[in-house]
């Protein structure tokens, strides 16, 4: 009997959802013959709700990240059944999660893997209260934990970081039930590819180095602005703008004009990102947890600018303190930083050597291989 496999995730940001994918693919490649579902719960409840936990998110990253950041750190402290935040917040994702509940409690599956908090809460809820029975495993998507991914019962929960687990065990998670393996990320990052080929399938020059701006799936924060800080710079660049799924800022990017001594490239929602990590010369990106792991995976080079308050920042501060990564702490000077580095060689392959020091390309494979070996005890 192959295995039942349930993989959840939430689209508040997009790198929950693509954890969940790349843990997906990694299942149905060890596992052809094994029921792999995977699901974004926010499609399981109503659009109020949906709005209210997705797109609320999006407009404070974009409007008001401080008080993102202010959630952030007044969530991170130790659940309690009294206090009244916790019960509310419970309280309504049960009753706009209901068709959730239903979907975890109307098949028998063998195993849950949940790349987002919220399923992970609503999974260890019913199995408190014998709805359900079947393992759950967590995998989280910043190299940071914050205490909403403690959610008990959970069989296996998959850290970023040595930090993470220990901060999962601060919180008292048992420390054989953590795994530090990186962040999921999609498998075409396990593959070797050279930059003169990635340079070429893009259909880039490559005779000057290459810029690649990131602003996250959903293309959020002061993207034009960044756009600007690095078309400011003298040196002539091939700069590829990627806006993600954000079709207004994609058009925006589009009417930009660069001077002459610069190519400018704008791309929307792609799937070469690996390829276009691996032939720029600087990736300037938010540090997200999927964008800064695939750009570790691909050794690449990263100027951060503009994280978000929060899980962002404790990205930012792992990167920075593990010399991968350079800051960019104000977007008038990123012209002058960015500058800076690309005429430092030296720099430059040294954030590289410890990008790929630090990359886990298999994350996502070590997930896929306990969820299995979970499953079959179950079988």
């Amino acid at each position: 009997m192959s295995a039942r496999v349930l993989v959840l995730s939430a689209s508040a940001g997009a790198g929950h959802v693509r954890a969940a994918q790349a843990v997906e693919l990694a299942l149905k490649e060890l596992a052809p013959d094994a029921d792999v579902m995977n699901v974004d719960v926010l499609t399981r409840t109503n659009a109020a709700f949906r709005r209210l936990y997705g797109q609320a998110y999006l407009e404070l990253v974009n409007r008001a990240p401080h008080v993102l950041g202010w959630f952030y750190d007044r969530l991170d402290r130790p659940p309690s059944a009294a206090r009244k935040g916790d019960r509310l917040r419970m309280l309504v994702q049960k009753l706009n999660l209901r068709p959730l509940h239903d979907l975890l409690a109307g098949v028998p599956w063998d195993v849950f893997v949940s790349t987002h908090f919220l399923p992970a809460e609503m999974i260890a809820a019913l199995k408190r209260r014998g709805r359900i029975h079947a393992p759950q495993l967590l995998a989280t998507t910043d190299f940071e934990t914050h205490r909403l991914w403690v959610n008990e019962p959970c069989e296996r929960y998959f850290t970023a970081t040595e930090d993470g687990a220990a901060w999962l065990a601060h919180w008292g998670v048992p420390r054989a039930a953590i795994a530090v393996t990186g962040i999921p990320i999609h498998p075409v990052f396990r593959e070797k590819k050279s930059r003169e080929e990635c340079v070429a399938r893009q259909k880039l020059r490559g005779d000057r180095p290459i810029v690649l701006q990131l602003a996250g799936g959903f293309g959020v924060g002061p993207v034009e602005e960044i756009l600007d800080g690095i078309l400011a710079l003298e040196r002539p660049l091939e700069v590829v703008a990627v806006a993600g799924r954000n079709e207004p800022t994609r058009r925006r990017l589009e009417r930009v004009k660069p001077p002459p001594r610069h190519r400018l490239v704008v791309l929307g929602y792609t799937t070469a990102i690996d390829e276009l990590m691996a032939a720029a010369d600087v990736i300037v990106s938010k540090p997200g947890g999927l964008t800064t792991s695939e750009a570790l995976a691909r050794g690449a080079a990263m100027a951060i600018v503009n994280p978000i308050p929060g899980q962002e920042s404790g990205n930012s501060d792992f990167l920075l303190e593990q010399g991968a990564a350079v800051k960019i702490q104000h977007v008038p000077t990123l012209s002058r930083k960015l500058g800076a580095l690309l005429d430092d060689p030296r720099r430059l392959q040294s954030l590289r050597a410890r990008a790929r020091k630090l990359g886990r390309p298999d994350a996502a494979f070590d997930v896929a291989r306990a969820a299995l070996r979970f499953a079959a005890r179950r079988e």
